[in-house]
């Protein structure tokens, strides 16, 4: 699932995920967001940290892993570390990727995130945020 505030944004994720093989659906806002996961099963989100409503990143996941707590996330942001990325990839389910992002590096990083055990839940991403390099999930 793209989420971004941005429709080019959340069009151009959700193109490249097709593109990957993936289905895909979009939510314009977290709060659109948590309200399709509510009825919808959904494997991975493609989360933008910060949406213009006031409900950003760290809001959606929280609230989406009340009730689906195994999702997985790849938060996406143009800006570097901030604390709010930290705490959304904290919660353990995570990884972080700088925008703009390249197919090659969504696709490694919605692979990395896919495969990774479910029992991983205290996980290294320092290095992650801190590598203003876009990459992702160490």
């Amino acid at each position: 699932m793209a989420v971004d505030d941005t429709a080019q944004q959340r069009n151009l994720a959700a193109q490249m995920l097709a593109q990957l093989g993936y289905p895909v659906h979009m939510a314009e806002s977290g709060h659109a967001a948590v309200e399709f996961v509510r009825r919808h099963p959904v494997d991975l989100i493609v989360l933008d940290m910060i949406m213009v409503e006031g409900f950003d990143g760290l809001n959606t996941l929280r609230s989406i892993k009340k009730f689906r707590p195994r999702i997985r996330c790849i938060v996406a942001s143009g800006f570097a570390e901030t604390n709010r990325i930290r705490q959304v990839l904290e919660l353990g389910e995570g990884c972080f990727i700088k925008k703009p992002y390249s197919l090659y590096e969504l696709g490694e990083a919605v692979r990395r995130e896919l495969d990774r055990p479910r029992h991983n839940v205290i996980r290294r991403f320092s290095a992650a945020i801190q590598a203003t390099s876009k990459g992702c999930c160490r």
